[in-house]
């Protein structure tokens, strides 16, 4: 059977094509958008950390805001022979403290959690994908703070210039920085000395190190787990940060696959209503094609042509839908850290080939009864169908 018949039959039934087609494309639209706020959150979170680097922090502590480390643990930590060494001899090393203001969006009246990072001197070191992009680094020992680009773009008084008050003091907005969509584009940084002597702390979050050879980790993690003089836990740093997002993306993941799996219920009963039609109204021209010679196989796969190929179209169409929010920015509060994290909606390659997959077996699930009915007609009872 030609592929052509199956594609001249959807286009005579334009109509049907059109609405069954649209149910499925609403359907691969919820998916896909699910799938790509999957994608932009865990983008955001593990875009945040890099492979050589790692992240020590208090044993059982979900977060940096939940932990503590002492002068002399942190000293420890950064005298370790594994960590890399910079120009002049200094330990590529940073500790910091990270704890959460209350900020208040532009146009909204109740105030939001920030987090608040202190850091070391090695801090941008450490992060090459944070770069400053208005502005200056703040000073050592200044009241001064830098803040992301996220920050700065919908936050009251976070404009580079301004001036935020937290910790009984002023911090002046001296730089605005771009980690190119990472979580630190959610966060205020500063020094991390005032910072803690505004809120009378004498203890670190976390101290964040460059291993000198990535292979290195498992040695480090070793002696540092099992010294008794810390009580920490030694993660890579993009480790630390997937395991920050595993909370609200399983969250999103199972609340968004639970509407598409409902929401594609409806779109196969569609598929198969329509496709029932179909037959219905082609009893005697099935008749005939099997007169003709054709195979109960190949009235089957004409049928069953005709439902992927309604599929595709709301493939296509679901999808040309979803792409566009790439551009759409929005936030949500982080479960781990009890702060907002703005990202957006990222298409990759995977979620294209799901959704394919996912469209294609809603239309296969929909057509195939519709389609074996067809085939199972005799010739001669079709042929006397008036």
């Amino acid at each position: 059977m030609p592929l052509s018949y199956s594609v001249r039959n959807l286009w005579t039934r334009k109509l049907t094509t059109a609405l069954t087609a649209g149910g499925m494309a609403l359907v691969v639209f919820v998916f896909a958008a699910v799938l790509m706020l999957d994608a932009g959150l865990k983008a955001a979170l593990v875009a945040t950390g890099q492979y050589d680097n790692v992240v020590v922090t208090r044993r059982s502590a979900g977060s940096e805001v939940q932990s503590t480390i002492d002068r002399g643990q942190a000293n420890i930590i950064e005298s370790q022979p594994e960590v890399a060494t910079g120009p002049g001899g200094a330990r590529m090393a940073s500790k910091e403290t990270v704890l959460l203001i209350a900020l208040t969006k532009h146009g909204a009246s109740a105030p939001i959690n920030i987090p608040v990072r202190g850091v070391g001197g090695e801090a941008l070191a450490l992060r090459p994908q944070v770069q400053i992009v208005a502005g200056r680094m703040f000073r050592r020992g200044a009241a001064e703070v830098i803040v992301g680009r996220s920050v700065a773009e919908r936050f009251e008084r976070a404009g580079l210039g301004q001036s935020l008050r937290f910790g009984a003091r002023d911090w002046t907005v001296v730089g605005v920085f771009d980690a190119g969509g990472a979580g630190f584009d959610s966060e205020i940084w500063t020094d991390s000395e005032p910072l803690m002597q505004s809120f009378r702390r004498q203890a670190f979050s976390s101290v964040i190190a460059k291993l000198g050879d990535p292979d290195a980790f498992q040695a480090l993690k070793a002696r540092l787990e099992s010294d008794p003089r810390l009580t920490v836990e030694v993660r890579r740093e993009r480790r630390f940060y997937e395991e920050q997002s595993e909370l609200l993306s399983n969250f999103i993941r199972v609340l968004g696959l639970t509407l598409s799996i409902a929401f594609s219920i409806g779109a196969m009963i569609g598929a198969m209503i329509t496709m029932y039609t179909a037959v219905a109204s082609r009893v005697r021209e099935i008749g005939a094609l099997r007169a003709l010679g054709f195979r109960r196989s190949s009235i089957l796969a004409a049928f069953l042509l005709e439902a992927l190929a309604l599929s595709l179209i709301g493939w296509g169409v679901g999808l040309a839908l979803a792409a566009p929010m790439q551009l759409v920015q929005i936030s949500t509060l982080n479960w781990q850290s009890f702060s907002e994290l703005a990202f957006r909606f990222t298409l990759t390659p995977q979620i294209l080939l799901l959704s394919l997959a996912f469209a294609l077996a809603m239309g296969l699930a929909g057509g195939f009864l519709p389609a074996v009915r067809a085939a199972r007609l005799g010739i001669v009872a079709a042929l006397r169908t008036a």
